[in-house]
């Protein structure tokens, strides 16, 4: 079956749809390794594992009413500049209440 020509317009407009795409898939892994790293200081210092990092951005996110990847984003701005706006703060140190800390293996207990 012989190939149809396609008309050039629509060859740019698959072009400009494949490159919205390229995009997106772009900012979906920027935003992961946001929300990943904030994970990963929320365990570290919250003592908590990492799911109950995620738990705990999640919930974050839903009691400030923030976007996740902003929460998570606001966190690492934390961690390198010790600075974070005191609802966030406030809500970050409530659900950690609510989730840790863990117990570290192999610490001895507290008691």
């Amino acid at each position: 079956m012989a190939r149809v020509p396609r008309e050039p317009d629509d060859e740019t407009g698959r072009l400009l749809e494949l490159q919205e795409e390229v995009d997106q898939l772009k900012e979906a892994v920027s935003s992961h390794a946001v929300v990943d790293q904030a994970i990963g200081m929320i365990v570290a210092l919250g003592r908590v594992t990492p799911d109950q990092g995620w738990e705990v951005l999640k919930e974050v996110s839903q009691h400030t009413n923030i976007k996740l990847r902003n929460v998570a984003e606001l966190i690492l701005i934390w961690g390198r500049a010790g600075e974070m706006p005191e609802d966030i703060r406030a809500e970050l140190e409530e659900a950690l209440d609510r989730h840790g800390p863990t117990q570290i293996p192999g610490a001895p207990s507290v008691g």
